[in-house]
């Protein structure tokens, strides 16, 4: 099977029939337990959905590999991979705050070539393909045109991180931003990318992610007309070997003409770090 028009219909599937297992357990008592930090944490929705997903993804003659959250890397000797997480803001789902959503990127070698976001409780399906846009629910999205910061909402995601002094150094470019942006936002998930693509917000950052969080985003926001980059500038290289699962990626989304204006803020910040 290569990527085309019956892949795309198996991803908007799986999407979709994900987020009806997750709907099925929202809103009840569920138990959590912990994996990497106080910040990460699992349920049995979590497996559940990715049990479903990968059951659709993997039903066909030649199914690509596939790199979950929580299965890890299923090798199926295919030269395209898709990468999974099957709930995105799990901590929201438990706290029963509808800030969550499934997330699925398409791979050939190390670049996304297709992807979508499900968020369950309204039904709003985001997808990108390279080459043909961004789209919400069947009709295509922007993200903002404007220039000015002062003008924005700006999303900032934050979570435990134990390397000495990154902490500190996040509340530090967080409170510059605060000066220098209309306010800051966070639900600490899929929809802080979502709102950028569709121009709601002006840009996301988050420094603490997996190539899971952010291959759809990546796509989906340049595809929408943004800029995304690491926390550095630089262009996401992502790696979809089995030992860099757990590779820790910056990011960096906004509009356009947005993106040069946060890099001098982080870059400013950086340099006050090393003075100090």
């Amino acid at each position: 099977m290569q990527p085309g028009t019956a892949t795309k219909e198996i991803l908007e599937n799986a999407l979709r029939k994900g987020g009806e297992v997750l709907l099925s357990y929202f809103g009840k008592s569920i138990k959590t337990r912990l994996k990497e930090s106080i910040s990460s944490v699992i349920t049995e929705a979590d497996l559940a959905a990715e049990k479903v997903i990968i059951g659709i993804l993997e039903a066909t003659d030649e199914p690509f590999n596939i790199i979950s959250e929580e299965s890890g890397y299923l090798d199926h000797g295919s030269p395209c991979t898709w990468v999974v997480d099957p709930l995105d803001g799990t901590s929201n789902f438990a706290a029963g705050l509808p800030w969550f959503g499934i997330i699925i990127a398409l791979f050939e070698q190390g670049t996304p070539l297709m992807g979508g976001m499900y968020l369950p409780v309204d039904r709003t399906l985001y997808t990108a393909e390279t080459g043909k846009g961004a789209w919400k629910n069947g009709t295509q999205v922007r993200t903002t045109s404007s220039v000015k910061l002062p003008e924005q909402l700006v999303a900032y995601s934050f979570d435990f991180n134990d390397t000495a002094g990154k902490t500190e150094s996040e509340m530090k470019l967080l409170a510059r931003l605060s000066r220098t942006v209309r306010n800051i936002r966070s639900t600490n998930c899929l929809l802080d990318f979502c709102y950028v693509a569709d121009g709601r917000f002006g840009a996301a950052l988050n420094q603490t992610t997996r190539i899971w969080d952010i291959a759809v985003p990546w796509l989906l926001i340049r595809e929408a007309g943004g800029k995304v980059s690491d926390i550095a500038g630089r262009d996401i290289q992502f790696n979809l070997s089995p030992r860099a699962i757990n590779h820790n990626y910056t990011i960096v989304a906004a509009g356009a003409g947005l993106h040069d204006s946060l890099m001098d803020i982080v870059a400013h910040e950086k340099k006050s770090d090393k003075r100090n």
